[in-house]
């Protein structure tokens, strides 16, 4: 039996760190674990354009005199553009693209799309995160079908989802826990002094070493230890910002940056998701757009940059998506509407750079929108077999042929 010194001592410091418990998820628990990810170990951040980005405003086909019979008021001027070749320019807020493009960094594959597109948000979205058609069971989403697996994703923590709001269908899975967290700031102690507070609870808790005959307060003591392991690996996480290279105050730029530090803190997690709102630009898209393309463009750079920095550059992938575009023509409200077809961009030190395919024709149109060129499964199944080494067939329910994204 432990004297009543001894049992203050434990008591006090596995109370506080149990409380503190309370504040840490459950993902940083398992980051306490040993892990097995080496330093090549390859990761996938999905970057989601939520609403409907529009694609010929983003990869504007300036080479096409039907663009700007298409867009009275939204046409971006030739002079303009960040120009890609002498057919297609990027979107001059997408600065940190072209900085990309140059760099080597970026890939584009246009008029990606499926076959008989419904223009809906709600369906179309579920079709690109569950890889399955509206005939089908959309309960799982084709990450989440990768977790199930098993196979190429370790057994704890294997995908975050880093955000605000209802977590992806794209990570919906049969029961593989998928961690969804808004803020890692939130995990922090409020102490002023917080690396010398978990110095002095690690050394109350190393002189309070219960005996085996009281359980209970062993386990307080075990669970303690496992929570002062957990704020301290997060505390080291933190602290690394410090040296980090520059982001844009922005909320993307926010979710970028945390999942920077999240990778070089050295979690076996291979899989990021995160979202960026508001392109369903119906009336007066020019600002609005501008303003979003800005953001995506200086943030993933930046994270780029940081990546490369800490030494992960060539081992990250981003992948960027919308679940449609918008249409050819502009409407009377100076805005877009649902369309089809988009470009997609893959992001990192191993693709193959520049545009990989030809932008779809501005003459030749489905209903007034662009015929897509290339099935979104096609993407998906050059990222599984080519950059996580996962076999697509079972995950997407078929054999599709890959795009040559990676070098």
């Amino acid at each position: 039996m432990t004297n009543r010194r001894q049992f203050i001592q434990a008591s006090f410091a596995g109370t506080a760190l149990i409380s503190l418990s309370q504040h840490v998820p459950n993902f940083l628990f398992q980051a306490t674990r040993p892990t097995n990810q080496s330093a090549d170990e390859r990761i996938l951040v999905v970057l989601q354009l939520s609403g409907g980005n529009d694609g010929l405003n983003t990869v504007v086909p300036y080479g096409d005199d039907a663009y700007y019979q298409n867009r009275f008021t939204l046409a971006v001027g030739k002079s303009a553009l960040l120009k890609i070749d002498d057919h297609i320019g990027l979107h001059p807020s997408l600065k940190g693209f072209s900085d990309l493009l140059e760099q080597k960094r970026l890939a584009i594959v246009q008029g990606v799309g499926y076959a008989n597109p419904n223009r809906s948000h709600f369906e179309s979205m579920d079709l690109w995160h569950s890889a399955h058609r509206i005939s089908e069971s959309r309960q799982l989403g084709w990450i989440g079908r990768c977790l199930d697996n098993g196979a190429g994703f370790p057994k704890d923590l294997p995908a975050i989802h880093y955000g605000e709001g209802r977590q992806p269908l794209a990570l919906g899975t049969r029961g593989t826990p998928v961690t969804s967290i808004t803020s890692l700031n939130q995990f922090r102690l409020n102490v002023a002094d917080r690396k010398n507070y978990l110095k002095q609870l690690s050394k109350d808790l190393s002189t309070a070493r219960p005996t085996n005959q009281n359980e209970l307060l062993g386990y307080i003591h075990q669970s303690a230890g496992v929570a002062l392991k957990t704020s301290e690996r997060l505390e080291n996480v933190l602290e690394k910002s410090k040296t980090a290279s520059k982001y844009p105050a922005t909320r993307l730029g926010e979710k970028l940056a945390a999942i920077a530090q999240l990778i070089d803190s050295g979690l076996s997690t291979r899989v990021y998701y995160v979202t960026h709102d508001g392109f369903d630009t119906h009336s007066n898209q020019a600002a609005a757009h501008a303003s979003l393309l800005q953001e995506l463009g200086d943030a993933v750079l930046a994270f780029n940059n940081d990546l490369a920095q800490r030494g992960h550059g060539e081992r990250t992938a981003v992948f960027s998506f919308s679940e449609f575009g918008r249409r050819v023509r502009e409407n009377a409200s100076r805005g877009t509407d649902h369309g089809t077809a988009a470009p997609i961009f893959v992001i990192g030190g191993s693709v193959n750079a520049g545009p990989l395919n030809r932008h779809p024709s501005l003459s030749d149109l489905e209903d007034g929108d662009l015929k897509y060129a290339v099935d979104y499964r096609q993407v998906y199944a050059t990222l599984l077999e080519k950059w996580l080494g996962i076999n697509s067939k079972s995950i997407l329910g078929g054999e599709f042929e890959s795009v040559k994204l990676f070098a």
